[in-house]
């Protein structure tokens, strides 16, 4: 397990923890996955509503995946002042090794008014990223 990564925008927190998933990971044919864990805090006075997400997944040769798509895991969560909401989801990538950025696509219900929560950047890393590929 990776240490956590948090990043605050307009009093919503989000914290990432990712695993590397040796399990459903195949390092001989160039496959490996991760699971990662967020937790999105309200700590403003709004009630937020997460509405849509974008990633940028980048592998450790520098490849970017835009990922974009509504809610999270099915669901778009909405969050009175104080209410946490966590999933767990995963990606795949063909390199040992690589790092997630993106941003959430809030609105504030009562006004109508949207903004980007930033995901924090974090790492993909495996005990396999010193291995050399043929």
């Amino acid at each position: 397990m990776s240490n956590g990564y948090s990043k605050t925008t307009r009093g919503v927190r989000v914290s990432v923890k990712s695993f590397y998933l040796e399990d459903q990971s195949q390092p001989d044919e160039g496959r490996f996955v991760w699971a990662y864990r967020v937790t999105i805090e309200n700590q403003g006075n709004q009630t937020v509503q997460l509405l849509r997400r974008t990633w940028r997944i980048t592998n450790g040769q520098g490849r970017v995946q835009h990922v974009h798509g509504e809610g999270v895991v099915g669901e778009q969560p909405t969050l009175e002042p104080g209410e946490s909401f966590e999933y767990t989801s995963g990606t795949p990538l063909d390199t040992p090794t690589g790092f997630m950025v993106g941003d959430y696509h809030m609105v504030l219900p009562a006004s109508g008014e949207t903004f980007d929560v930033g995901i924090p950047t974090f790492s993909l890393d495996s005990p396999h990223q010193n291995a050399r590929l043929h």
